[in-house]
């Protein structure tokens, strides 16, 4: 994929959540809500402070992270769904 985004900008995955419940029941796909987890595919070089300076994004490509429900902008590249959305709306990284 040849898609770098720009400033404080990332491009994420989601991962998709799971077809059961903790009971074994199976949710169908029209009661699954999207899931706010995902995964890092590519960061911008970072935002910019007054004075010029570069702040470096505190994510990077392949970490896996939450982030708000209604974050980013969906978009489709290589006919993948994926999401563009500012480093600031990632809620935190999972380990």
């Amino acid at each position: 994929m040849a898609f770098k985004p720009l400033h404080d900008r990332v491009l994420v995955r989601r991962v998709e959540s799971e077809e059961k419940t903790k009971g074994g029941l199976i949710i169908p796909d029209s009661a699954k809500e999207k899931p706010a987890e995902g995964e890092i595919i590519a960061v911008g070089e970072g935002a910019r402070k007054d004075s010029g300076e570069l702040i470096a994004p505190t994510v990077k490509a392949g970490d896996r992270v939450l982030f708000g429900k209604w974050s980013g902008t969906e978009v489709t590249i290589d006919g993948e769904e994926l999401l563009i959305m500012k480093e600031s709306d990632i809620l935190g990284i999972i380990s």
